[in-house]
Protein backbone atom coordinates (compact mmCIF):
# COMPACT_ATOMS: atom_id res chain seq x y z
CA UNK A 1 0.00 0.00 0.00
CA UNK A 2 1.39 3.32 -1.05
CA UNK A 3 1.85 5.89 2.02
CA UNK A 4 0.49 9.24 1.40
CA UNK A 5 2.44 12.02 1.39
CA UNK A 6 2.33 14.21 4.21
CA UNK A 7 0.28 17.08 3.07
CA UNK A 8 -2.15 15.17 1.82
CA UNK A 9 -2.41 13.26 5.36
CA UNK A 10 -2.48 16.52 7.22
CA UNK A 11 -4.90 17.63 4.69
CA UNK A 12 -7.55 14.70 5.66
CA UNK A 13 -7.05 15.11 9.11
CA UNK A 14 -7.95 19.16 9.26
CA UNK A 15 -10.74 17.54 6.78
CA UNK A 16 -11.98 15.48 9.60
CA UNK A 17 -11.67 17.73 12.21
CA UNK A 18 -13.98 20.16 10.52
CA UNK A 19 -16.77 17.23 9.20
CA UNK A 20 -16.53 15.87 12.86
CA UNK A 21 -16.67 19.33 14.72
CA UNK A 22 -14.05 19.75 16.56
CA UNK A 23 -13.59 23.31 15.43
CA UNK A 24 -16.60 25.31 16.73
CA UNK A 25 -17.87 27.67 13.59
CA UNK A 26 -16.36 31.04 14.05
CA UNK A 27 -13.54 30.53 16.54
CA UNK A 28 -10.26 31.92 15.51
CA UNK A 29 -7.59 29.82 14.85
CA UNK A 30 -4.09 30.25 13.79
CA UNK A 31 -1.29 28.25 11.19
CA UNK A 32 1.14 27.66 13.99
CA UNK A 33 -1.60 26.76 16.55
CA UNK A 34 -3.30 24.37 14.07
CA UNK A 35 -0.32 23.20 12.73
CA UNK A 36 0.86 22.31 16.90
CA UNK A 37 -2.53 21.32 17.60
CA UNK A 38 -2.65 17.94 14.80
CA UNK A 39 1.97 17.47 15.25
CA UNK A 40 2.91 18.98 11.82
CA UNK A 41 4.92 21.73 10.33
CA UNK A 42 3.56 24.98 9.11
CA UNK A 43 4.19 24.52 5.36
CA UNK A 44 1.69 21.19 5.34
CA UNK A 45 -1.16 22.88 7.55
CA UNK A 46 -0.61 25.75 5.42
CA UNK A 47 -1.30 23.91 2.52
CA UNK A 48 -4.47 22.26 4.07
CA UNK A 49 -5.76 25.51 4.86
CA UNK A 50 -5.37 26.88 1.70
CA UNK A 51 -7.36 23.79 0.04
CA UNK A 52 -9.60 23.96 2.66
CA UNK A 53 -10.28 27.51 1.68
CA UNK A 54 -10.89 26.98 -2.06
CA UNK A 55 -13.67 24.66 -0.80
CA UNK A 56 -15.13 26.93 1.55
CA UNK A 57 -14.55 24.94 4.79
CA UNK A 58 -12.37 27.64 6.03
CA UNK A 59 -12.34 31.36 5.47
CA UNK A 60 -9.46 34.18 6.59
CA UNK A 61 -10.10 36.65 9.20
CA UNK A 62 -7.95 39.19 10.04
CA UNK A 63 -4.57 38.91 11.33
CA UNK A 64 -3.58 36.09 9.54
CA UNK A 65 -6.30 33.93 11.36
CA UNK A 66 -8.70 31.68 10.05
CA UNK A 67 -12.03 30.01 11.35
CA UNK A 68 -14.80 27.75 10.46
CA UNK A 69 -17.50 30.55 8.99
CA UNK A 70 -20.49 30.51 10.95
CA UNK A 71 -24.00 29.13 9.61
CA UNK A 72 -26.17 31.34 8.39
CA UNK A 73 -30.39 30.65 7.70
CA UNK A 74 -29.56 31.64 4.06
CA UNK A 75 -26.36 29.48 3.69
CA UNK A 76 -28.20 26.49 5.03
CA UNK A 77 -31.15 26.48 2.52
CA UNK A 78 -28.64 26.89 -0.32
CA UNK A 79 -26.69 23.97 1.37
CA UNK A 80 -29.90 21.98 1.57
CA UNK A 81 -31.25 22.67 -1.87
CA UNK A 82 -27.98 21.82 -3.51
CA UNK A 83 -27.91 18.63 -0.96
CA UNK A 84 -31.31 17.62 -1.98
CA UNK A 85 -29.99 17.80 -5.68
CA UNK A 86 -27.00 15.53 -5.72
CA UNK A 87 -27.47 13.33 -2.95
CA UNK A 88 -30.77 11.45 -3.87
CA UNK A 89 -29.03 11.21 -7.44
CA UNK A 90 -25.68 9.53 -5.62
CA UNK A 91 -28.00 6.97 -3.82
CA UNK A 92 -30.16 6.12 -6.44
CA UNK A 93 -27.05 5.19 -8.71
CA UNK A 94 -25.36 3.16 -5.85
CA UNK A 95 -27.71 1.04 -6.12
CA UNK A 96 -26.51 -0.89 -9.81
CA UNK A 97 -23.20 -1.00 -8.33
CA UNK A 98 -24.11 -2.30 -4.78
CA UNK A 99 -23.18 -6.30 -3.32
CA UNK A 100 -24.15 -7.98 -0.62
CA UNK A 101 -20.60 -7.49 0.70
CA UNK A 102 -21.10 -3.20 0.49
CA UNK A 103 -24.65 -3.72 1.98
CA UNK A 104 -23.32 -5.47 4.59
CA UNK A 105 -20.70 -3.13 5.34
CA UNK A 106 -23.46 -0.34 5.01
CA UNK A 107 -25.06 -2.27 7.76
CA UNK A 108 -21.87 -2.41 10.01
CA UNK A 109 -21.95 1.03 9.49
CA UNK A 110 -25.03 1.95 10.77
CA UNK A 111 -24.89 0.01 13.74
CA UNK A 112 -21.99 2.12 14.68
CA UNK A 113 -24.75 5.13 14.46
CA UNK A 114 -27.13 3.92 16.25
CA UNK A 115 -24.83 2.48 19.11
CA UNK A 116 -23.02 6.24 19.26
CA UNK A 117 -26.64 7.60 19.48
CA UNK A 118 -27.79 5.66 22.06
CA UNK A 119 -24.34 6.41 23.97
CA UNK A 120 -24.52 9.97 23.40
CA UNK A 121 -21.08 9.83 21.09
CA UNK A 122 -21.33 12.92 19.12
CA UNK A 123 -18.09 12.78 17.63
CA UNK A 124 -18.92 8.83 17.20
CA UNK A 125 -21.84 9.94 15.77
CA UNK A 126 -21.09 12.38 13.42
CA UNK A 127 -18.33 10.30 12.02
CA UNK A 128 -20.14 6.82 11.55
CA UNK A 129 -23.15 9.07 9.98
CA UNK A 130 -20.35 10.11 7.72
CA UNK A 131 -18.74 6.84 6.30
CA UNK A 132 -22.04 5.24 5.87
CA UNK A 133 -23.30 8.13 3.56
CA UNK A 134 -20.02 8.26 1.75
CA UNK A 135 -19.61 4.77 1.30
CA UNK A 136 -22.66 4.09 -0.77
CA UNK A 137 -22.26 7.82 -2.64
CA UNK A 138 -18.72 6.70 -3.47
CA UNK A 139 -20.81 3.35 -5.45
CA UNK A 140 -22.09 5.50 -7.44
CA UNK A 141 -18.75 6.19 -9.70
CA UNK A 142 -19.61 10.05 -9.99
CA UNK A 143 -16.59 12.04 -8.90
CA UNK A 144 -17.86 15.01 -9.66
CA UNK A 145 -21.01 14.92 -7.81
CA UNK A 146 -19.72 13.05 -4.65
CA UNK A 147 -16.75 15.61 -4.52
CA UNK A 148 -19.89 18.44 -4.49
CA UNK A 149 -21.81 16.07 -1.91
CA UNK A 150 -18.04 16.34 0.17
CA UNK A 151 -17.97 20.26 -0.26
CA UNK A 152 -21.56 20.37 0.58
CA UNK A 153 -20.63 17.74 4.28
CA UNK A 154 -17.95 19.96 4.71
CA UNK A 155 -19.91 23.43 5.58
CA UNK A 156 -22.49 21.90 7.50
CA UNK A 157 -20.67 19.18 9.56
CA UNK A 158 -19.60 21.93 11.93
CA UNK A 159 -23.46 23.11 12.82
CA UNK A 160 -24.22 19.83 13.31
CA UNK A 161 -21.70 18.99 15.64
CA UNK A 162 -22.93 22.19 17.94
CA UNK A 163 -26.52 21.41 17.35
CA UNK A 164 -25.88 17.75 19.03
CA UNK A 165 -23.85 19.42 21.80
CA UNK A 166 -26.77 21.53 22.70
CA UNK A 167 -29.47 18.98 22.93
CA UNK A 168 -27.23 15.45 22.57
CA UNK A 169 -27.91 12.82 20.34
CA UNK A 170 -31.21 11.15 22.01
CA UNK A 171 -33.52 13.08 19.09
CA UNK A 172 -31.63 11.93 16.56
CA UNK A 173 -33.00 9.37 14.24
CA UNK A 174 -32.24 8.48 10.53
CA UNK A 175 -33.30 6.50 7.47
CA UNK A 176 -30.44 4.66 7.33
CA UNK A 177 -32.41 1.28 7.78
CA UNK A 178 -35.00 1.72 4.93
CA UNK A 179 -32.49 2.84 2.52
CA UNK A 180 -30.54 -0.75 3.50
CA UNK A 181 -33.82 -2.67 3.06
CA UNK A 182 -34.49 -0.76 -0.52
CA UNK A 183 -30.93 -1.82 -1.37
CA UNK A 184 -31.29 -5.32 -0.90
CA UNK A 185 -34.50 -5.18 -2.87
CA UNK A 186 -32.94 -3.45 -5.45
CA UNK A 187 -34.80 -0.51 -5.63
CA UNK A 188 -33.07 2.24 -7.05
CA UNK A 189 -36.29 5.15 -6.15
CA UNK A 190 -37.08 3.84 -2.77
CA UNK A 191 -33.01 3.54 -1.56
CA UNK A 192 -33.25 7.50 -3.48
CA UNK A 193 -36.50 8.56 -0.93
CA UNK A 194 -34.92 7.20 1.67
CA UNK A 195 -31.99 9.12 1.30
CA UNK A 196 -34.23 12.68 0.65
CA UNK A 197 -35.90 11.68 3.80
CA UNK A 198 -32.92 11.44 5.76
CA UNK A 199 -31.30 14.47 4.68
CA UNK A 200 -34.30 16.88 4.88
CA UNK A 201 -34.32 15.41 8.54
CA UNK A 202 -31.03 16.06 9.33
CA UNK A 203 -31.04 19.61 7.57
CA UNK A 204 -34.63 20.34 9.80
CA UNK A 205 -32.42 19.61 12.61
CA UNK A 206 -30.13 21.92 12.30
CA UNK A 207 -32.66 24.87 11.02
CA UNK A 208 -35.30 24.22 14.08
CA UNK A 209 -32.11 24.60 16.56
CA UNK A 210 -30.79 27.51 14.97
CA UNK A 211 -34.09 29.81 15.25
CA UNK A 212 -34.18 28.30 19.07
Amino acid sequence: MTKKPEHETIYLRVKEMILFGEVIPGQPLTIHGLAESIGTGVTPAREAIRRLTAEGALVTLENRRIAVPAMTAHRLQQIELVRLTVEPELAEAAVARCEVHDINELEKLDSLVDAAIKGGDIHGYLEANYRFHFYLYRLADAQILHRIAETLWLRVGPSLRVVCGRYGTANLVDHHRAAIHALRQGDAQKTREAMTQDIRQGMGFIQQASTD
